[in-house]
């Protein structure tokens, strides 16, 4: 893979989160596409689209955005279901806080990993859900988004297996 810091990024606004990238094709697309282009896999079975991916989809999807201190800007119903957080919280929530604290600095390096090579697999790891509930994540899969221009638009992460710790 081509190094990623040349790159350019762009920054997803609050209020672009607000247009509602759940079921938007464009950010399906982006998902998707970089994806495929990053793990030689595809995200979806084929035919499936923006709203199976939100709504039906038997494995988490999440994703954040490029701040310093990036928010979540996408979350599917399976990672709503499993964090315990609505779509609307799940949008105010940084990123980082999806990790208890003392795993926060593993869950950095990972997405630093994942910023220097496009992606990494077999990902497993603690998460925290909303009640406090701890659950370990398994063969997870996390990777930059970036479109066909270029343009680094923050990172995703899918897994299909958890459970509770």
């Amino acid at each position: 893979m081509t190094a990623h810091n040349n790159f350019r990024e762009m920054t997803v606004t609050p209020k672009r989160q607000s247009a509602d990238l759940s079921i938007d094709s464009s950010f399906f697309a982006l998902l998707t596409e970089s994806y495929a282009r990053f793990v030689g896999a595809p995200l979806v079975p084929p035919g499936k689209d923006a709203q199976w991916l939100y709504r039906d989809a038997p494995f988490a999807v999440l994703a954040h955005g490029t701040d310093p201190d990036p928010s979540f800007i996408y979350a599917n119903k399976a990672a709503q279901a499993c964090f315990e957080y609505s779509w609307e919280e799940f949008l105010s929530l940084p990123s980082r806080l999806s990790a208890e604290p003392s795993d926060r600095a593993e869950r950095q390096t990972l997405l630093e990993e994942v910023r220097r090579h496009g992606f990494m697999s077999g990902y497993r790891g603690i998460r925290i859900a909303k009640s406090g509930k701890r659950f370990i994540i398994e063969d997870g899969a996390v990777w930059e988004l970036i479109d066909r221009d270029g343009i680094r638009h923050g990172q995703a992460a899918t897994f299909l297996s958890w459970r509770t710790v």
